[in-house]
């Protein structure tokens, strides 16, 4: 009994030493889904031409739909390649989480939380409905990890900070 628990304390302290070594990549992760997502939604909205998104802010009832196209794609791409880099992250935290918080009460409230909504299944594809907020959320929660959690390594934030 006494080797057993002997055994299992040495366990728990190696993993608490793993956990200390790696923490500090704990946010790459975090910085290249949200950095990625970012980037995929500017570079469609581009893509598909801007006015094409002017239209669907002139339909939601956006105000001054053509000059929030432009910043939203503008947004979009600056503050994902910032998320991705790591450069200027509280920074570009803070347009990004406006329009994050934009795109909640403009779009997505009306249909609740969840961003996945089954509505049928046709030839095998499933059909979904307009997804809510969660995904916002979410990615709003990983923003506001990434400001507290700071700097790291592999990150442009890490190299321009004084240590």
């Amino acid at each position: 009994m006494k080797q057993t628990m002997s055994t299992l304390a040495r366990k728990i302290s190696a993993w608490r030493d793993k956990r200390v070594k790696f923490a500090p990549y704990a946010a790459i992760p975090l910085r290249l889904v949200v950095g990625y997502g970012f980037l995929a939604h500017g570079f469609a909205k581009w893509s598909k031409g801007p006015e094409a998104f002017v239209a669907i802010l002139h339909a939601t009832g956006v105000p001054l739909p053509h000059i929030m196209a432009w910043v939203t794609i503008a947004t979009e791409i600056g503050a994902g390649i910032a998320f991705l880099i790591g450069a200027f992250v509280p920074l570009a935290s803070i347009p990004a989480i406006i329009l994050l918080a934009g795109a909640i009460f403009t779009v997505h409230l009306p249909y609740g939380f969840s961003s996945i909504k089954l509505i049928s299944v046709s030839n095998g594809r499933a059909q979904f409905g307009p997804p809510g907020y969660e995904c916002d959320l979410l990615y709003i929660a990983c923003i506001v990890a990434l400001v507290l959690i700071g700097p790291t390594p592999w990150s442009v934030d890490k190299y321009r900070s004084p240590s």
